[in-house]
């Protein structure tokens, strides 16, 4: 199927590795014309590279902190007037909420609710214009059911759920949509970390960890990020212009409910 998006702009956050870079993978196999972004310069260089030799489409790259209002300020200078944009940051660490100060819960919403609004913000109105836009967010799984040691995420996120749901319908007369993706369990870095910090805290092998969620998972499997690129290259398409306001669950079967 071609998505009608070649020759299309981009700009996908948080993209040097993991689902970021898989969505960047997957615009750019389209022909857009991707911009990457990620703090880590060298990883991000390394990425814009590999992602351009394998798509034959050269590929920019900003090293900056999106998460930060001077990161997002240079990311809009750089790259102002996307067709696409793909919000993305990593995710905050795990814990018990006791453990957590003011500032704790200030720096999960820079990164996963206040950023993305910043963002999505910047490039709405031209997007409005050009009557042409597609946002989709990087949530999580647990916006649909929360995790528990993993509240820093799960209040974030689904705050940018909720502005996203009204925000979502304004639009969509302009031929803009605004989705959210909600990974499950994806063979990432961040997975591996929540692994390690699980199996420390119940004094279990990280393997023991990764099996017990195997067994709860129907797909009895970790999703593939390239999946996870693939549904978001759909929902940036021509074809998914009826499409927003909706949170994309992909969890391999694991949430149990029928909404």
């Amino acid at each position: 199927m071609d998505l009608g998006i070649r020759g299309r702009t981009a700009l996908v956050g948080g993209a040097s590795k993991g689902l970021g870079r898989a969505c960047a993978e997957a615009l750019s196999q389209e022909g857009v014309l991707v911009t990457i972004v990620s703090r880590d310069a060298r990883a991000l260089e390394r990425a814009a590279g590999e992602i351009s030799a394998r798509s034959g489409v050269e590929v920019g790259h900003i090293a900056c902190d999106i998460t930060s209002p001077e990161g997002i300020e240079q990311v809009l200078e750089a790259c102002p007037g996307p067709d696409i944009l793909v919000t993305n940051a990593g995710g905050p660490p795990p814990g018990d909420f006791r453990d957590w100060d003011r500032g704790t819960w200030v720096k999960a919403l820079s990164a996963n609710m206040l950023g993305p609004i910043e963002l999505i913000k910047g490039v709405l109105d031209g997007m409005i214009e050009r009557h042409y836009g597609r946002i989709v967010n990087i949530t999580s799984a647990a916006v649909k059911a929360p995790v528990e040691n993993l509240g820093l995420s799960n209040g974030s996120r689904a705050g940018l759920t909720g502005f996203v749901s009204g925000l979502a319908r304004q639009v969509a007369q302009h031929n803009v949509t605004i989705n959210n993706i909600l990974p499950g369990s994806f063979l990432t870095d961040r997975l591996k970390e929540n692994f390690d910090f699980l199996a420390g805290k119940r004094e279990l092998p990280t393997d023991a960890i990764i099996n017990e969620r195997l067994a709860s998972v129907p797909a009895k499997r970790l999703g593939d990020p390239a999946e996870f690129g693939a549904m978001c290259a759909f929902l940036c398409s021509v074809h998914a212009g009826y499409v927003t306001g909706q949170n994309v669950l992909m969890d391999g079967g694991s949430y149990r409910g029928t909404l």
